[in-house]
């Protein structure tokens, strides 16, 4: 690195090393090519991929890589020290880690998309980099090119935060958007089709598990709870429920009581214990709030602090070019710190307790096939108030063997709904008890 001294006319120039070349290292690659002019007008640095670390070197690539950059070391790629700062792209917890403690150590900033990581060993990270007096950044590992984690790092920093709830997987938007479209079309809705439709077009994956099961969204808000709240949670701690029950019954439901049903992260801290729940499921939100107008496959983050009142940041969270601008953005800042001898911090991380799912409270959808006659209503109410859950919202829909009844409960704590639920399955009365789906005030 050539710093800039005085008014020299001469720019800083940043030799970048960058570990992997798939969707997203590459299309990092070209930006850089593409925004070099451009960043250093407005900086005086002119950024260079210096090296790329590869599994194979023949393999074809979207983007052209001179002679001599491609090498199949990542280790001697962090630790050339002509190389001044490293972008992590190759994913997963190993040799991640190790090639991102070695790149701190030999005092390079790190930039990297690796949610898995940071969700499972973020804290050590983290410690690292600030023993290390450099950067660690990691926009991209959230919401993809949309800008939560800089606002939550920088501009809310000292803002009282009490809630972060968003759609923060884009595949089960997708899904969760054409069932709902084909729902009110008159259609079936059909989870399985749609899962097949959404594969089809590339928005899911062979294996769409950790997409539709909750835990890719589990990471992220691991991520975010950390961050918003400076404290340690881990992947394990949040609770994860996915898309795969939900059916096209329950969204008619939902449509008809005026919500849509989401898949949502949410993280919230207790304001007087600091306790710190942290959580990803179905949830019904009303069609008034701003997150039931995201569709297909965008994320949106809402906000809520106890002086700003509610932000909202939408956009693509995912693709290699929203996740590669997300990086790009970081590069361009770790590149200027470095340059002024400075570093963002993430501060003191402490310890909190993660509320058990159990711990938490809600309002809940509960549908429950019956059979069409006197006094079903009175034994089904008495088993919820028998566990002392309130109900604030029941309809009966259709007669005889189609009777069916639906309740929207005031906010009651999960294990009691649970052990409703669990009585409720016990009753002669009751043929079936349809899935529990939580919702979401306006």
């Amino acid at each position: 690195m050539n710093d800039v001294q005085g008014n020299s006319s001469e720019p800083s120039v940043m030799r970048i090393g960058v570990l992997g070349c798939g969707n997203v290292g590459a299309a990092l690659v070209d930006l850089v090519r593409t925004q070099a002019d451009t960043v250093e007008q407005r900086t005086g640095i002119r950024l260079e991929v210096a090296r790329v670390a590869v599994r194979n070197m023949s393999a074809p690539r979207d983007v052209e890589i001179d002679d001599g950059i491609l090498t199949r070391d990542a280790s001697a790629v962090v630790n050339d020290a002509s190389i001044d700062l490293v972008v992590e792209a190759i994913g997963g917890i190993e040799p991640a880690r190790g090639l991102i403690l070695d790149a701190l150590k030999n005092g390079k900033p790190v930039i990297t998309a690796n949610k898995e990581l940071l969700a499972n060993c973020g804290a050590e990270l983290y410690a690292a980099a600030e023993l290390a007096e450099r950067d660690l950044l990691f926009e991209a590992a959230v919401a993809g090119g949309i800008p939560i984690m800089r606002a939550l790092r920088e501009s809310l920093h000292g803002e009282p935060i009490t809630r972060v709830i968003g759609i923060i997987n884009g595949t089960t938007n997708f899904i969760l958007t054409k069932m709902t479209d084909a729902v009110l079309a008159g259609g079936a809705g059909d989870y399985a089709a749609t899962l097949a439709e959404a594969q089809a077009l590339g928005y899911a994956e062979r294996d769409p598990t950790a997409d539709v099961e909750g835990y890719d969204a589990g990471a992220k808000a691991a991520i975010i709870a950390t961050v918003a709240f400076g404290v340690k949670v881990v992947a394990g701690d949040v609770y994860h429920e996915g898309i795969s029950r939900v059916s096209g019954a329950e969204i008619s439901i939902a449509d008809r009581l005026g919500y849509c049903i989401k898949l949502l992260g949410i993280i919230e801290r207790e304001p007087e214990s600091g306790d710190v729940s942290v959580r990803v499921h179905p949830t019904m939100v009303p069609k008034q709030h701003p997150l039931a107008s995201v569709r297909d496959s965008y994320n949106a983050v809402f906000v809520e602090g106890g002086f700003v009142g509610s932000l909202m940041f939408f956009g693509r969270g995912a693709g290699g070019a929203p996740t590669a601008s997300a990086v790009f953005g970081d590069v361009v800042d770790a590149a200027i710190n470095l340059r002024r001898g400075t570093h963002g911090s993430l501060g003191d991380l402490h310890e909190a307790r993660v509320l058990a799912i159990d711990e938490t409270s809600a309002e809940y959808l509960l549908s429950l096939d019956v059979a069409d006659q006197p006094g079903v209503l009175h034994a089904v109410t008495g088993v919820f108030a028998s566990h002392n859950v309130s109900i604030r919202a029941a309809e009966q829909e259709g007669n005889g063997p189609d009777a069916r009844l639906v309740f929207i409960t005031h906010s009651a704590q999960e294990a009691a709904v649970q052990a409703t639920v669990r009585e409720l399955g016990t009753l002669d009365v009751v043929r079936n008890v349809g899935g529990l789906i939580r919702v979401i005030g306006d």
